[in-house]
């Protein structure tokens, strides 16, 4: 029986409690506490963890536990969780349910660091470091998952990315925790990826040509 692709929407339903990270060379699995994402979760199911589509394997009345790839663990920052983390929880989508954030697929295109956080007002702008294959699929006012959770992008340069998180976002995410040096998640949206792919953008000199040279290419072709 062909199984339906996972698909997130970037809208963490709860944060939840690394209870037990198991580590032995080759693969692991992580055992979190939660609540709300175990609603009618069964063996099997998907839930994205920090942006991380996992299978679920072991359910109890309180907590999930799910394997975890030993690359997983390399590339995304999973590889850090210890006992008492707090990490983001969303369900994969229903297909009748409601569309909120943007597609998310779970599949990490690497990590990030935390370069700076500033306040402003009532909301805090946080700046992300990022590799050149992630920058170059990010665009001001598009969206990008930043530990699973959908963001408008505020601004971008060469070399990081900015995002305004309302107080909202940061009291009911991992977020709240997150200092300058952590390292998070990133997944790019995927019509970027398409566009890239469509576009031929993959194969830019990265040396020669600048993010918003990049993004007038992206334009021209949608217009």
């Amino acid at each position: 029986m062909h199984r339906r692709t996972a698909v997130f929407t970037g809208i963490v339903e709860e944060c939840g409690t690394v209870l037990d990270v198991l580590k032995n060379g080759v693969s692991g699995s992580v055992q979190i506490q939660a609540s709300t994402v175990l609603e009618g979760t069964k063996t099997g199911d998907s839930i994205a963890v920090n942006g991380v589509c996992l299978t679920v394997t072991k359910l109890t009345k309180s907590s999930f536990t799910a394997d975890v790839m030993a690359e997983t663990f390399r590339r995304t920052n999973l590889g850090n969780l210890e006992k008492n983390s707090r990490v983001n929880l969303e369900r994969a989508m229903a297909a009748d349910g409601r569309f909120g954030g943007h597609i998310v697929s779970g599949h990490i295109d690497g990590t990030g660091i935390i370069s700076r956080i500033k306040e402003e007002g009532n909301a805090v702008w946080i700046y992300i470091s990022a590799p050149q294959s992630i920058l170059n699929l990010i665009v001001e006012k598009g969206s990008v998952a930043v530990d699973g959770i959908s963001l408008t992008v505020a601004a971008v340069s060469d070399k990081e990315f900015a995002v305004s998180v309302i107080p909202h976002t940061r009291e009911n995410t991992a977020l709240s925790g997150k200092k300058t040096g952590a390292v998070v998640n990133l997944e790019n949206d995927i019509i970027g990826k398409y566009v890239q792919k469509l576009t031929g953008t993959a194969q830019i000199n990265e040396s020669s040509e600048t993010q918003s040279e990049r993004d007038k290419k992206i334009l021209d072709w949608l217009s």
